[in-house]
Formats: structure tokens, C-alpha cells, sequence
């Protein structure tokens, strides 16, 4: 069989062949150089991972081309790999990249930050001593993230095989390099939006939130503190784990102690303690640490849209995170929740 001439076929229809899950995004990738990467992909982390078939090539321009890719893909933005995917795909669609990220990893959604790290693999029917070398004295000497992945084919009884092989120890060579501009691919944040996971316990109750205008956390520093940086004009993304978005609103008062604070009810202000609540807002350890703060904190919203947990938006691809609060970057989590709870009820 001509391996090499299939394998990218093969590699594109099956990624588990890698020995790693992966999510193909890009076939035949044309740089900013104009040169073809083979196979582009992803991983759960987000990471890129470059895949460049020897065939017929040299070990030194092979092992050349893939640097080159490399020093290409670490200045991917996320709208770049985002856009990488969408001509892979053949669609305009931009939700589609983070919709698909989620379906096939089965996560909430996509990362914050993609192309954290590359990984540049050479993949091979055979291998030659030259290659080796060069591979070996890039990624043990200096760790540059490049292996080679060679396949051997046999047949058997009209039966077809690959035996895959991994020329350095994946555990022991440099797996992943991470990306010299990383931090700086971090999707710009406005500074007005902010993702609020609304635990529903037997300490909290949705309906108590929806009905008097607020958000809450507690049962320890780690659950209150992100929750009490959100402020005053802050735009609130409410998130029920598992259930899906069921608010959006304006933060109009600083987060309180449950036991110190007061709603805006009817124009009134009414302690928050004095409420027909469903729930009691306390948290009582079995084994207290001295100094924690286990007292719930009560952040007062003016409600733009709320709907009942039945009723809640979730799909592949939306944002979630077990803190409290945290800054919203997620543009397509914005978009699509906002979309949701505009349109009429």
C-alpha cells in the first residue's frame, strides 16, 4: 500500500489513530507563507497540534517545514484558528467552531484561550536514522514540542492493520510547547460583563433570586470573594449548573452579609432577612475552620430577563465554570444568551 499517500486521509477520518484525543480542524492549511500544512487539530486544552507526512521528502526539509508551521501557528489569535475551522467546514457560521469543540470533547464549552501550546508531529510509514537524529537533538536537547509518529501496515487472512509507534516517549519528550505570546491571545475583556454560577443547594433557591432582585454565594471565602468583586454596573450572565442561563441583569449594590443586607422591593427597602424566602441562606459547617467566612453574600440585580430553570438556555459550546463569578469573555456565550433572553417571552 502507498501508506504515506493515505495517511492523511486515514488520520483525518480517525484522530484516535494519534494515540490522543484531537478535533481536526484544518486540512491542507495554507499559511501566511503559502505553504500547506497537512493537518491541523486541537485538544481539549486547546492546544494546537500540527501534523506534516514526510513522504517523499529529506529529513532536513521536513524537519524544516514543520519549525516553520510552528513559528506560524503560535501567532494564531483565537478568531484565526476559529476562522481556520469555519473554511475547513465550508461555513460562515461562527458558532460553529465552539459548538462542535463541545460536542465532541463532551465539555460545556470551549476554553477562554486557544493555542495556549502547539505540538509539531512528523508522521512517517518508515523512518530513517537522519530524522531520528534531528528529532531527537531538537526535543531533548532544546524541548522543542516535535516528535515523530511512524506507521507500519501488514495485512493478514484479507484483514488490513496499523501498528502505531511514537519515536520518542511522549511521557519523557517535550509533549507541548507553550506559545511565546499566550497570555497575549487572551480574548479581550470589556470590563461590564461578568458569568455568575447560581448554585442551587438547599442554601438557595432560584426563584427567591428571580423574584427579589439578586445573586448569591457563601460557605466559605473561596464560594463568597469572586462574587464580592463583581460591581456596581456590572452585567450579570446567571448560570445554574447543569440547568443553563436563566438571567441576565445590572448589579446596582455592593455585595452584603445576607444577615446586613437590603432589597429594593416595590420601591422599598426591605432587609434581605425579613423576605418570603425558599430557601434559608445559612451555612452551617460540621467541622468550622477558624477565621473562614461561611456567611452568604447577597449582590442586588436589577433584572433585564429571567426565566425558570425549566426553561433554561443551554447548548454545546456556552461558557461554565465552577467559580462563583469570573470576567466573561466568551464571545459566543454573550451572544447567544443575550439573543435568548431577547427575544420575547
Amino acid at each position: 500500500m502507498p501508506l504515506e499517500q493515505r495517511l492523511e486521509d486515514i488520520i483525518e477520518n480517525d484522530p484516535t489513530m494519534l494515540g490522543s484525543d484531537v478535533m481536526i480542524i484544518g486540512r491542507q492549511v495554507v499559511t501566511a507563507y503559502g505553504s500547506r500544512i497537512d493537518l491541523l487539530a486541537v485538544d481539549i486544552d486547546g492546544g494546537l497540534h500540527i501534523l506534516e507526512l514526510k513522504r517523499d521528502r529529506t529529513p532536513r526539509d521536513v524537519v524544516a517545514q514543520v519549525l516553520d508551521y510552528g513559528s506560524w501557528a503560535q501567532t494564531l489569535s483565537d478568531d484565526a484558528v476559529r476562522e481556520i475551522y469555519l473554511r475547513y467546514c465550508g461555513t460562515t457560521d461562527t458558532r460553529g467552531f465552539d459548538e462542535a469543540f463541545a460536542t465532541h470533547f463532551g465539555t460545556e464549552s470551549a476554553p477562554d484561550a486557544l493555542n495556549t501550546s502547539h505540538s509539531l508531529t512528523v508522521v512517517a510509514g518508515e523512518m530513517d536514522d537522519a530524522t531520528e537524529r534531528l528529532v531527537n537533538y531538537l526535543a531533548t536537547g532544546y524541548n522543542v514540542p516535535i516528535n515523530v509518529m511512524f506507521f507500519d501496515y501488514y495485512e493478514d487472512d484479507g484483514r488490513s492493520y496499523l501498528a502505531r509507534t511514537w519515536m520518542l516517549d511522549r511521557n519523557t519528550s517535550a509533549a507541548t510547547g507553550t506559545t511565546a505570546t499566550s497570555a497575549r491571545r487572551q480574548p479581550q475583556w470589556n470590563g461590564q460583563d461578568w458569568y455568575v454560577n447560581f448554585g442551587e443547594e438547599p442554601s438557595r433557591n432560584w426563584d427567591d433570586a428571580r423574584k427579589y432582585g439578586f445573586v448569591s454565594a457563601g460557605g466559605g471565602k473561596w464560594y463568597s470573594r469572586s462574587l464580592r468583586q463583581v460591581p456596581i454596573g456590572g452585567k450579570v450572565f446567571a448560570y445554574i449548573p447543569k440547568v443553563g442561563y436563566v438571567g441576565l441583569g445590572e448589579v446596582i449594590g455592593e455585595a452584603q452579609p445576607a444577615d446586613e443586607a437590603t432589597l429594593t422591593v416595590d420601591g422599598t427597602a426591605v432587609p434581605f432577612r425579613s423576605l418570603e424566602l425558599l430557601a434559608e441562606y445559612r451555612h452551617t459547617p460540621t467541622q468550622p475552620v477558624p477565621d473562614e467566612d461561611y456567611r452568604e453574600w447577597i449582590v442586588p440585580v436589577r433584572w433585564h430577563k429571567t426565566v425558570t430553570r425549566d426553561s433554561a438556555f443551554r447548548k454545546p459550546g456556552l461558557f461554565a465554570n465552577q467559580n462563583s463569578a469570573c470576567n466573561l469573555r466568551n464571545q459566543f456565550t454573550i451572544g447567544e444568551v443575550t439573543n435568548f433572553l431577547d427575544q420575547p417571552s
